[in-house]
C-alpha cells in the first residue's frame, strides 16, 4: 500500500514512537500524580518531561502551560469555551476546520457569542483587510488555521497577530495540519494559544494532542480528579491541573514526546522540503493531464503546505478515492470536515480528492500514483 493520507493521520509511525509507547507499560504503570511511591512519581516525572518538550518545541510560555488532551479537537473546544463569555464576538477563517466552526456556531446558537467569517484568499493583503472588516469592539477572539486541512493554504499568522495585538484580541491557532510541517513559535509569532495533535506530523499516536496557552484560558469545560487539593470540591485553579482532570494517556503522551524528538532532530524545515519537493513533483505533472481540476494556478511554497487537493471531471472525488484504494493507495475524498473551506474554494458539490505525503514517502510512490491517475483521469482500464 502506497500511504499518502497523513493529513489524516501518519503512517507508518516510527519504530522508535512504538517503542517509546511499549516500555511505557513497563517503566511508568502507575497513575502519575495519584500516589505518593516512586512508581508513580516516576510516571509523573515522564509525563513533565514531555510537557516541557512540547513547549521547547512550540516555543510556549512554561511547561506548566501545556495541558494534555485525547486530540486537536478537544484541545480547540477546550481553549475556545474557556474564554469566552456572554456578549462577546469571534472571528474565524474561511478555511476552518468543523473543530473549529461547530463548538463557534454551538455558542453562536446558544445566545453565548456572535461570531462572523473572514474570507482567506490568495492575496494576503486581501485576506488581511477582510480579517479587519470583521472587526467589532466586541470582538474577543481570533481563531485561525496554520495550515488548511484540504487545500493546504498556509495562513499568515505573523500578521494576523499583529492585527489581533492593535485591536485587543486574543488569537487562537489550529496547528491540525502545521504543526511538525511548518515552524509554530508562540512567542515569536504572538500566538496566546496552540492546539495540536499528536498523530499526524509529530509521528505519535492515535489519542493524543495538547493545548499550550498563555495563562488566557479561564474557565474548565472538565472537572474531575487532578491528584492536587483532593478535599476541595472547587477544580484546582492552577496551569495544568485546571485543565486537565481525569488519568492522562501516559503510553500516548511517551510516544508523542519520541515523535517530537525525531521531528526535532530532523528539523520541520528538512520535513517540508522533503515533503514539498514531491509535491511540486506531482503538480507540475497533474497540470498537463487531462481532465484534472487543481485549485492553485502554481505551487508556491512560500504560501502552501504540501499538500494538494484535486479533483478529475465527470468524478465524484469519493469515486476517484475508492478506484485509488482498489488499486494500493490510501488517499482522501469527499468533504474532510471542512465545509467551509469546500465553499470556499467552490467544491461544494464534489468534495476533493487529498494527497498528503509524508517523509516517509518517494519519488517511486508519487511516480506511481501519478500513471495511476492518467488512467482515472481518461477512463482507462486498471
Amino acid at each position: 500500500m502506497i500511504y499518502l493520507d497523513n493529513a489524516a493521520t501518519s503512517y507508518p509511525k516510527p519504530n522508535e514512537v512504538i517503542n517509546a509507547v511499549n516500555k511505557s507499560f513497563v517503566l511508568y504503570g502507575a497513575n502519575p500524580g495519584r500516589s505518593g511511591h516512586n512508581f508513580s512519581w516516576n510516571t509523573a516525572m515522564a509525563v513533565y518531561s514531555a510537557r516541557e518538550k512540547l513547549n521547547e518545541f512550540f516555543d510556549g510560555y512554561g511547561s506548566e502551560y501545556v495541558s494534555f488532551t485525547q486530540n486537536c479537537t478537544y484541545a480547540l473546544n477546550l481553549a475556545i469555551k474557556g474564554v469566552v463569555k456572554k456578549g462577546d464576538h469571534v472571528i474565524i477563517s474561511s478555511l476552518e476546520h468543523n473543530s473549529v466552526s461547530r463548538p463557534v456556531y454551538t455558542l453562536n446558537e446558544k445566545g453565548i457569542i456572535t461570531y462572523s467569517v473572514f474570507k482567506v484568499t490568495h492575496n494576503e493583503e486581501e485576506t488581511l483587510l477582510n480579517l479587519k472588516n470583521e472587526i467589532t469592539e466586541k470582538t474577543k477572539l481570533i481563531v485561525v488555521t496554520a495550515v488548511s486541512n484540504v487545500f493546504g493554504d498556509i495562513l499568515p499568522i505573523e500578521k494576523i497577530s499583529q492585527v489581533a495585538k492593535k485591536y485587543g484580541i486574543l488569537l487562537f491557532v489550529d496547528g491540525a495540519q502545521g504543526a511538525g510541517v511548518v515552524p509554530l513559535k508562540m512567542k515569536k509569532q504572538g500566538i496566546n494559544c496552540l492546539c495540536i495533535p499528536g498523530h499526524k506530523s509529530l509521528l505519535g499516536p492515535m489519542g493524543t494532542g495538547a493545548v499550550l496557552h498563555d495563562g488566557c484560558i479561564a474557565e474548565s469545560i472538565i472537572e474531575g480528579g487532578t491528584g492536587t487539593d483532593s478535599f476541595s470540591l472547587t477544580q484546582p485553579q492552577v496551569f495544568p491541573e485546571k485543565l486537565e482532570s481525569g488519568t492522562i494517556n501516559v503510553p500516548g503522551i511517551c510516544g508523542l514526546k519520541k515523535g517530537i524528538e525525531i521531528i526535532s532532530m530532523y528539523g520541520v524545515n528538512n520535513v517540508f522540503k522533503d515533503e514539498t519537493e514531491l509535491m511540486k513533483l506531482m503538480f507540475n505533472e497533474l497540470m498537463s493531464m487531462r481532465n484534472i481540476i487543481l485549485y492553485r494556478n502554481e505551487y508556491n511554497e512560500e504560501s502552501f503546505a504540501p499538500i494538494i487537493a484535486f479533483n478529475v471531471k465527470g468524478k465524484h472525488s469519493e469515486e476517484v478515492a475508492n478506484l485509488f484504494n482498489e488499486n494500493g493507495v490510501a488517499v482522501r475524498g469527499g468533504f474532510h470536515c471542512s465545509p467551509l473551506a469546500h465553499k470556499t474554494y467552490g467544491t461544494e458539490s464534489t468534495g476533493a480528492v487529498r494527497v498528503s505525503p509524508s517523509r516517509f514517502t518517494t519519488k517511486k510512490d508519487v511516480n506511481y500514483v501519478l500513471n495511476l491517475l492518467q488512467k482515472i483521469a481518461i477512463n482507462k482500464k486498471m
